[in-house]
């Protein structure tokens, strides 16, 4: 117990560091250990399996016992993620123009795309309502979050004080699990460091370099210039701060799991330890996860417009405009789907003319990049979802009287 309490008393990010110098090292000279990534593969399935139970009875039991006055946070919080999702795309639409790209397009075909931005809203609302139980099992957030806040009204307005205690002591007990979990980050992050290192090398860098600086530059521009621009004028003081907290101890374990679903549970602490509200925060986390996508946004829209000028097809500026809206509102519709983001290029190319049988190589292509894309990519959008909810939280405080 006493090493525990040593352990436990280590800053979880210097931790999470150390763990990561590790794995790249022992990626470079033993490559061949497959049980140290076996460590990650662990660390990821365990946060994935708790989230979605974290999830249900946190918002059900922050729905349940809140009082007034949230609903000015919520409005402030939504316009927040949907508007700096919206500005991704114009980064990501300004930055191809100033460097167009090209890409060998290839028989890489990977996935099925939608055809239509209605097939995205359709499959959204078809998940909106899917069985509460079968939405937990396969994590499709849009399901638990409808569920949740229907049960939680629901015991809102017929349960007892006693039935709402309980629920809130259920929260408080799969809270505590997911900090146990948590302690384990940098064996995690050690062996996902590791698995990236064997497998890909720094060959990553190489192959498709242009293409990877553009994206990864135009998501680095949103995360340290857009959003913190954004929050500024909001909350009329400098953002920095909190940001660099949310990228240090939520971007930093977000790149490397790879997975905004099992990044709630570090976000939730992240929001409790600069004290937000429990009952806000409860909801938004997992609304940002569904909703706040800049860095899918981002992946949209330049290897739509890639494509596009590789096969030559002259892109106006009224029309990148209408590509920056499908891409903010098909980011939304693509959360929780591996390769989601990728996989709506073809819808967005058809904006051009271009066909899916074109625009699908380009989801291979970026399937082959995706070691960095979508590490930075998740990085992005689940930073964010702790900075927004921190900034309507102080943006609300600011406002009132």
């Amino acid at each position: 117990m006493q090493i525990l309490r040593r352990w436990s008393s280590i800053s979880l990010v210097l931790r999470i560091l150390v763990g990561l110098v590790i794995g790249a090292i022992l990626g470079l000279v033993a490559p061949d250990a497959p049980v140290i990534g076996i460590l990650g593969q662990v660390f990821v399935s365990a946060l994935k399996a708790i989230a979605p139970v974290l999830v249900a009875v946190l918002v059900c039991a922050s729905i349940a016992k809140a009082g007034g006055g949230l609903g000015s946070r919520f409005r402030t919080v939504v316009v927040l993620y949907l508007l700096t999702t919206f500005c991704a795309a114009i980064v990501a639409v300004v930055g191809s123009f100033l460097f167009p790209m090209t890409i060998t397009l290839t028989d890489a075909v990977a996935g099925e795309a939608p055809d239509a931005l209605e097939d995205v809203f359709s499959n959204l609302l078809t998940n909106l309502v899917s069985n509460p139980m079968m939405s937990v099992s396969s994590a499709n957030y849009i399901g638990i979050l409808f569920w949740a806040v229907i049960v939680g009204l629901a015991l809102k307005r017929c349960a007892n004080a006693t039935t709402i205690q309980v629920f809130s002591d259920l929260a408080e007990v799969i809270s505590l699990t997911v900090r146990w979990v948590i302690q384990f980050a940098p064996f995690g992050i050690m062996g996902l460091v590791f698995t990236s290192v064997a497998e890909s090398g720094l060959e990553i860098f190489t192959d498709y370099g242009r293409l990877l600086l553009l994206l990864v530059g135009s998501m680095l521009t949103v995360a340290l210039v857009v959003n913190p621009l954004i929050s500024f004028l909001f909350i009329r003081r400098n953002p920095y701060p909190l940001l660099w907290q949310c990228l240090k101890e939520s971007g930093l374990n977000a790149f490397f799991t790879r997975s905004s679903a099992a990044n709630i549970p570090i976000n939730m602490a992240l929001c409790k330890r600069l004290g937000i509200d429990e009952d806000f925060y409860s909801v938004s986390i997992p609304l940002g996860c569904t909703i706040n996508m800049n860095g899918a946004a981002v992946t949209i829209t330049v290897l739509s417009l890639a494509v596009a000028h590789t096969v030559g097809v002259s892109v106006s500026l009224p029309t990148a405009i209408i590509l920056s809206i499908i891409a903010t509102l098909g980011a939304c519709g693509a959360s929780g789907v591996a390769g989601g983001s990728l996989l709506l290029v073809p819808m967005a190319c058809s904006l051009f003319g271009i066909g899916a049988d074109v625009a699908m190589q380009a989801v291979g292509v970026g399937f082959i990049i995706g070691v960095v894309q979508d590490s930075v990519e998740t990085a992005l959008n689940s930073s964010g979802d702790a900075f927004f909810t921190a900034t309507a939280e102080i943006h609300d405080k600011r406002c009132q009287p």
